[in-house]
């Protein structure tokens, strides 16, 4: 079930004064697809978006800014958080929806920290063509270094049981051999030239760098598509962003492709 566009409209509400977003900026929380969703659109728009792809008000301050710069901000509820092909496919018809109801473009920039890099990686392979660039904030990109543990990172024994099993249907040996990590999908997103900010703490015990955001920065780099890392000395898995947030939004406005 999808919420009537008029009631959608109706029922829009002003943003909070104590966050600073532009003036008109409205919030549309509805029900697509029987899925929660949330759209804030600035006044002034000018159709750029991104979505938060996971965790959605978790570490605001890069979505509030990306806000305050004038960028409309999407959300929509997942089933699970390892990027599946489900939730890939509503993603993409919701992009479709708020493209044809609220003018927004038919390219996104997938917001993704943690597990939620993981979904923007894996989206951008399925659907290069709705993405405009990448920020990946600490991005899961192997499940044999999150969850698993194989490398120097903690295991999540109960996440691979009951999150990752259930999803994939993998067993401990099958994932030795499972060639659908983001890290396996990444060469096919830089070879549609979608460009990468990337965001990392170099002290991650949870996601560690050199397992995952590495990757990112080794691909990117050897294949000369627009990229920046923003790398944390001495930073842990959390927290996410960085100090100033408008520094990675510029980089993303100045490389996305139109």
């Amino acid at each position: 079930m999808t919420t009537p566009l008029d009631e959608i409209l109706r029922t829009a509400s002003d943003a909070p004064a104590d966050v600073h977003f532009p003036a008109r900026t409205r919030i549309y929380r509805f029900t697509f697809e029987d899925r929660e969703a949330v759209l804030t659109i600035p006044g002034g728009c000018d159709g750029k978006w991104m979505m938060k792809t996971e965790y959605h008000y978790a570490f605001p301050a890069t979505q509030d800014e990306a806000v305050r710069r004038g960028w409309g901000m999407g959300w929509l509820q997942n089933t699970d958080r390892w990027g599946t092909d489900p939730d890939l496919d509503a993603r993409r018809r919701f992009i479709d929806f708020a493209a044809d109801n609220f003018g927004l473009e038919r390219r996104i920039v997938p917001l993704g920290m943690s597990c939620g890099g993981l979904i923007a990686v894996n989206f951008a392979e399925k659907y290069p063509d709705y993405v405009s660039a990448l920020y990946l904030d600490a991005p899961v990109m192997t499940l044999l270094s999150f969850p698993m543990g194989f490398g120097h990172s903690d295991p999540y024994p109960d996440v691979w049981e009951n999150e990752v099993v259930p999803a994939y249907g993998l067993t401990r040996e099958s994932l030795l051999t499972w060639r659908r990590h983001p890290m396996d999908r990444l060469d096919a997103v830089i070879a549609h030239g979608i460009p990468a900010a990337l965001v990392a703490g170099d002290s991650d015990t949870t996601v560690p760098y050199d397992e995952n955001g590495m990757i990112v920065t080794q691909k990117y780099t050897a294949a000369g598509v627009p990229f920046a890392l923003w790398l944390k000395p001495g930073c842990d898995h959390h927290p996410h962003g960085i100090e100033n947030p408008a520094d990675v939004l510029a980089f993303i406005e100045r490389v996305r492709i139109r």
